[in-house]
């Protein structure tokens, strides 16, 4: 890359007024801070086309004013961090354009990983991988490979003192961090040989035999990747606790048995799948591998499997209003009883008080009851307001299905129980006696009153 000339480039104005240096960021101003670091970057974006040298300076000049203001902004959200790492994106595709060196640009790319004191270059490999053109990722690879080799030849087989074991540690952390870099460039160039050899030299994991099958089924090889589905399962049968690639896993087999014409065992793996975990995602996919003429029979078969035995409330309640079967949850809510009911988070039973109003108001009632008792038990006062809005839905819902007794009980067990709750009685006594609550007086009345009384005395 050629020198430019030394005066200031008129955008680094605008970059310095974007991130306004010496004002703090809140966490809720972060968005709309980022938002406007974006519209600058899209005119740095607009120069790559004519002047790719000029870019790559501004971007370079914009990250480092990003590493100046990263303590005076709550980056809670994280978005102030993805930005950072756009930019370097964007860096990468302009020196891309200019034509620099790769081995530079790498090396560049290197020391500032190395020196990353705010995180801005963390797991940066994710997504800079398909942003090097197929030089630029050869050289990066080049030298991630050798910092990979350097640590993990450098770490002792066996430790001694204490500063060994430290030692020792470090440099495992190293072969760790650059194992990881490197799977992840593989994976991204789509070299499968190169990934399968560091996975299986450093320890083959559930999630590389994922990524694996995925690159298989990339290159047309379904029964290579079954292959190593299976293997990627027999992995994770091993530990103690599933992979979070357990799932996926789980999920593409059957769709590879599918691919290599093995229908009915496709169906039979998708059927086991989901009796273990019956919910709306699982159904979906089961209902992929039936016949359209069998899915009436197996659409009863899947809603009879969830409903029986002790499953996970809210997960069936979605199944069942996802599947239109309002009829059966009436009957679930029937036969649930109101402890869990009150055990239920808020989203899922507003679903199910809602569907079930219409047609089976009694158990909607119950619903809403015990949505209400929850907040009441929790004696979260910020949300009395949504408590008393289920309690009129109970309400309304015992006298449309002509129960008052039970309505009864429940005013007179949130009377006994929560009598003391005085920023919440006033509003309940409006929904028994159904009247307007007493009106507050507005804070700037209550400030003023008690200022006058402060004053008078």
């Amino acid at each position: 890359m050629s020198t430019k000339s030394n005066h200031p480039d008129p955008v680094e104005a605008e970059i310095e007024h974007a991130l306004d240096p010496g004002r703090f960021v809140s966490d809720r101003g972060c968005f709309r801070f980022v938002d406007g670091l974006e519209q600058v970057t899209a005119t740095v974006g607009q120069l790559v086309a004519d002047d790719a040298e000029r870019a790559a300076t501004l971007y370079e000049t914009f990250l480092a004013g990003c590493y100046e203001k990263a303590e005076e902004v709550d980056d809670s959200s994280g978005s102030f961090g993805m930005f950072a790492q756009s930019l370097i994106s964007g860096w990468i595709t302009a020196r891309q354009a200019a034509q620099a060196s790769p081995q530079q640009t790498t090396a560049r790319l290197l020391a500032w990983m190395d020196d990353d004191q705010y995180g801005f270059c963390h797991r940066l490999e994710h997504q800079i991988a398909t942003v090097f053109d197929e030089a630029g990722l050869a050289a990066f690879i080049d030298q991630i490979r050798s910092r990979f080799e350097a640590a993990d030849q450098a770490t002792p087989a066996s430790v001694g003192s204490d500063q060994a074991d430290r030692d020792a540690r470090r440099r495992r952390a190293e072969t760790t961090r650059w194992a990881e870099v490197l799977r992840s460039l593989y994976a991204a160039g789509g070299d499968l040989d190169a990934y399968v050899e560091l996975a299986e030299r450093t320890g083959l994991t559930a999630d590389d035999c994922l990524t694996v099958a995925n690159l298989l089924v990339s290159r047309g090889d379904p029964a290579q990747a079954l292959a190593w589905v299976e293997r990627g399962l027999q992995l994770d049968a091993e530990r103690p606790y599933p992979s979070f690639a357990a799932h996926s896993l789980t999920e593409l087999k059957p769709r590879l048995l599918a691919d290599l014409g093995h229908g009915d065992q496709a169906l039979e793996t998708a059927w086991a799948d989901y009796r273990k975990h019956p919910d709306r995602y699982s159904y979906d996919h089961l209902m992929t591998f039936v016949p359209h003429a069998e899915r009436p029979g197996w659409h009863d078969r899947a809603i009879t499997e969830a409903l029986d035995g002790d499953r996970y409330l809210p997960a069936v309640i979605e199944l069942l209003l996802h599947t239109d079967e309002t009829g059966r949850l009436g009957q679930l809510a029937a036969r649930t009883s109101d402890s869990s009911w009150e055990g239920v988070g808020h989203h899922a039973a507003e679903q199910a008080g809602t569907a079930l109003e219409p047609g089976h108001p009694g158990e909607a009632a119950r619903i809403w009851r015990a949505a209400g008792m929850r907040i009441l038990e929790a004696g979260t006062s910020k949300y009395y307001g949504a408590a008393l809005r289920y309690f009129d839905h109970a309400k309304r819902c015992y006298q449309q299905a002509d129960q008052p007794d039970q309505w009864q009980q429940v005013v007179d067990e949130v009377y006994a129980q929560h009598g003391r709750k005085t920023s919440f009685l006033p509003g309940f006594d409006a929904v028994v006696t159904g009247t307007d609550p007493t009106p507050q007086p507005s804070f700037p009345d209550q400030a003023k009153a008690r200022w006058g009384r402060h004053v008078s005395e």
